[in-house]
């Protein structure tokens, strides 16, 4: 049952992609959508558990939620520069880097010699990975991949905060997890009027949107119960799989082209990047 509950946020974030590109949409009304979708999962779990957190929390954790929908925003919009097959990786292999940099920086974590020489070699290796999945062998490819970097690189920044700022408060997942899921609707409805698409609260692929945000959102809580069950490192660890099924969906279900030399190297990029979580994982 334990392994079942690891699997729920795996499969749920691996799809998520593939979910949203087949709704459709633009950006904003994608982003909406989540954050819809993610507040109305916040508010049962709020109503159900009825946890309790002072003020500071209450905001530090809306506020890491509203980051997460900056990243989420560069993501989205990667989507149709680059593909999700393409995207998903390098996002992915951003964030497990800038994390692990953050949470050494920051936290103290990795403590002493030894783990910090895993870790970065642990860094190295993700690094790599996203190299690798990130070659590409057409010229129109690489346009497309540029275009894509410039907004990607940037806002994973808002991944960054997402995962520190949870860190910095005292407070179980889910007390915590509401307040971050309202950051995230407040955000992605920020985002929609400050980028002059009012509109999108009244346009259909918004609120088709919304499944893909109570996927996330059930991801999500499922990882808190996963972490509590099997241990944060095993729970971290299995999630990982989500990036090979976007990656790998991204291919097989929408129909995403790589040439035989830039799937190969996807394919070893990929197995990089997760070696290397794996790594970061258990050093604590």
């Amino acid at each position: 049952m334990n392994i079942i509950i690891a699997l729920i946020p795996a499969l749920g974030w691996g799809l998520n992609p593939l979910l949203i590109s087949k709704l459709g949409g633009k950006p904003v009304n994608q982003t909406l959508g989540t954050g819809i979708g993610a507040l109305i999962v916040g508010l049962i779990v709020q109503l159900a558990v009825r946890p309790t957190v002072d003020a500071q929390t209450f905001w530090l954790s809306a506020l890491s939620g509203a980051f997460w929908v900056l990243g989420q925003i560069g993501q989205y919009t990667s989507y149709s520069r680059m593909g999700v097959s393409t995207t998903m990786p390098i996002s992915t292999g951003l964030q497990l880097v800038g994390t692990s940099v953050i949470g050494v920086l920051m936290f103290g974590e990795w403590a002493g010699d030894g783990a910090k020489i895993v870790g970065f070699a642990a860094i190295v290796l993700m690094i790599i990975g996203v190299a690798l999945t990130a070659v590409t062998d057409s010229p129109d490819g690489r346009n497309g991949l540029m275009s894509g970097l410039i907004i990607l690189v940037p806002t994973t920044i808002g991944y960054w905060v997402y995962s520190a700022l949870p860190k910095a408060v005292s407070a179980s997942g889910t007390a915590i997890f509401f307040p971050q899921m309202f950051g995230m609707f407040l955000a992605a409805v920020i985002y929609a009027l400050v980028s002059g698409r009012g509109q999108a609260f009244k346009e259909r692929t918004s609120w088709l949107n919304a499944f893909a945000g109570l996927i996330f959102g059930v991801s999500a809580l499922a990882y808190i119960f996963s972490a509590k069950a099997n241990g944060v490192a095993t729970a971290y660890v299995i999630t990982q799989v989500s990036v090979v099924i976007s990656t790998l969906g991204g291919l097989l279900v929408l129909h995403e082209t790589k040439s035989s030399r830039e799937l190969r190297l996807t394919i070893i990029g990929l197995v990089l990047i997760v070696a290397g979580s794996v790594m970061t994982a258990f050093l604590g």
